[in-house]
């Protein structure tokens, strides 16, 4: 995107603060007006002293100083207020962004999270941001005090020689072109800066929860080897920025000289000519320095300005991901669930991927507190079918219904709120047992906690901890074992209480005898329930209600255990299979 789009999209960030913002900027205005007046104090000092030394009194000294030092005070105050006001101005900026942005990062579908790296989202959502801090604090700032300096330099230096005053002026534009060109391989320097710190995230991150992984093969040595590559290509990336930027102050302090040599040169000349007057000559050097310092802040600058401007872009290519899940402006809330679930000639195929179907023609209905099991090879779409019940993925064509209503005229909070899930993978917070628990009813209080822990037979193995419901667990719960997280997983459920249940391969990644306790677990949270269960130990479907068989052509067949098994078919072989397993 081009900068100026990039700042129009920024500025109304502003928009709550323009009262700090303009506090800022006046206070910029007075910090600038004491450099203004130091050079016409001293043109003045010097033009009455060479006309008439009487003339220059102590009492008219005092008074200048007096008049300077009042300013000098002025300044002081307002730099203060400057640094306070703006720094904070911009650290609220900063928390409005993050805020939107993890506010959109909520919104956004799974699709998303598949094809963008967490490493990158982190990225974003700290680095970024802190650039943009400093930016925006500074750019406003900056920009303003460079205009007013401009502006009267070009005034008052005019007005003592306009002939000098052009020459000098016309150099600018040349300036800037230069300037331009270094600006344009800093910002794109610093994109791709970004993306690679971001890679560096995701791949820390990547390495560091894979750890046992990575110590279990004794792989650190090709752990580092990937890490320094990494770390190389942002050293390489960080060298051609600070090329362009030592390309750009070459070139501005080049121009500087030229134009203090062409100040000084004809300034000289004219004052033999009587053109100028000592005085004015002197106050043309101050200015003239004061406008090349301006000049050499300004690039200065620029490395802020490019690394904020990066960071706006990034951030804006996350807030422009679109959401592709959103509740209807109808939408009603979902409540008095009995758990009916229908799938109306249901199709689904990824986004990324149209010409493969995920899901074909699926026409099912399922009676409330009904036992539904799903069957079939890896990739033949169960996960898929059960993420559409609470909108993970949108349909592609038909829709699902609960209890007659179309989860689309629905919002999507009450249904995800009627809808419990256990997982084969069991994501814990970091925190401690009560606070996951309470996780599936945010407030719960602790007999609340406990009877679900109980429900969920974990109430046993909590107590034994060292400090029961109050231990800490670690980051993902590593503190725990496998079984241990699934009766956690399974307590929130219990708490969450709702009236439709998902359970994906809960027990196979469990050994027998955690596999047994939890199993108990899930039939007690079942009880009353419509559930669907993704099956990978078909001896724990046994009972179901309703076994449905996927396949490549979707629902191949579909029955109880006893009709399936007399069928002979694929679920029979599987069966079977697994029995000699």
């Amino acid at each position: 995107m081009k900068t100026s789009v990039l700042l129009k999209r920024f500025a109304p960030y502003f928009r709550p603060y323009r009262g700090l913002v303009l506090l800022d900027l006046f206070c910029a205005a007075l910090t600038t007006l004491c450099e203004i007046v130091l050079p016409l104090i001293v043109s003045y000092i010097t033009d009455t002293g060479i006309a008439d030394l009487a003339a220059l009194t102590l009492p008219l000294i005092l008074r200048l100083s007096g008049v300077y030092l009042l300013l000098r005070v002025i300044d002081a105050v307002a730099a203060y207020y400057m640094t306070s006001i703006g720094h904070g101005v911009g650290a609220k900026i900063e928390t409005d962004m993050r805020r939107d942005l993890f506010a959109h990062l909520q919104k956004l579908s799974f699709s998303y999270y598949s094809h963008t790296k967490v490493g990158q989202i982190m990225s974003r959502i700290s680095g970024d941001l802190f650039e943009i801090t400093e930016f925006a604090h500074h750019c406003p700032e900056e920009f303003f005090i460079a205009g007013i300096k401009c502006v009267a330099a070009f005034a008052i230096l005019a007005h003592r020689n306009l002939s000098l005053t052009a020459l000098i002026f016309l150099a600018l534009p040349f300036m800037y072109l230069f300037a331009s060109h270094f600006n344009h391989r800093m910002q794109q320097g610093w994109r791709k800066t970004r993306v690679q710190i971001g890679e560096l995230n995701a791949q820390v991150e990547d390495s560091l929860l894979g750890v046992r992984v990575v110590k279990s093969f004794a792989n650190e040595a090709q752990e580092e080897e990937k890490f320094r590559r990494g770390n190389l290509r942002f050293l390489q990336l960080k060298k051609s920025i600070y090329t362009a930027m030592g390309g750009l102050n070459a070139s501005v302090r080049a121009f500087d000289g030229m134009m203090y040599i062409l100040v000084v040169c004809l300034g000289a000349i004219y004052m033999t000519q009587g053109r100028i007057s000592p005085g004015a000559f002197t106050a043309y050097l101050l200015y003239v320095n004061m406008l090349l310092t301006t000049v050499r802040r300004i690039v200065e600058f620029t490395e802020q300005f490019q690394k904020g401007i990066t960071g706006i872009e990034r951030f804006f290519e996350v807030m422009d991901a679109p959401v592709e899940i959103q509740d209807a402006p109808d939408a009603k809330i979902l409540e008095n669930v009995r758990g009916e679930v229908v799938f109306d000639h249901v199709s689904f195929f990824y986004p990324d991927d149209e010409r493969t179907s995920v899901l074909r023609d699926i026409h099912l209905r399922v009676a409330p507190g009904e036992k539904v099991a799903l069957v079939g090879p890896s990739g033949s779409g169960k996960t898929t079918l059960c993420n559409l019940i609470p909108r993970f993925y949108e349909t592609s064509s038909g829709r699902i219904l609960i209890d007659g209503q179309d989860i689309r005229s629905v919002t999507q909070q009450s249904l995800r709120a009627n809808i419990g899930m256990v997982q084969q993978d069991v994501y814990l917070f970091t925190g401690t047992v009560a606070e996951n628990i309470a996780y599936g009813k945010p407030g719960a209080g602790r007999q609340e906690i406990i009877a679900a822990a109980k429900k969920a037979h974990a109430h046993e193995f909590i107590e034994a901890l060292p400090q029961g419901y109050d231990t800490y667990i670690g980051e993902r719960g590593v503190r725990l074992s496998g079984g241990q997280k699934q009766r956690l997983s399974i307590a929130r459920v219990f708490l969450k209480n709702p009236p439709i249940l998902i359970f994906d391969e809960a027990t196979s990644a469990l050994d027998n005898e955690s596999e047994r306790i939890v199993q108990d677990s899930l039939t007690e949270l079942a009880k009353g329930r419509t559930t669907f269960t993704i099956a990978h130990r078909l001896t724990t479907i046994r009972n179901a209600t309703m076994i449905l068989v996927l396949a490549d052509q979707g629902v191949v067949e579909q029955g109880t255990h006893q009709q399936l098994m007399a069928l002979g078919g694929l679920y029979a072989h599987m069966y079977s299979m697994y029995a000699i397993d």
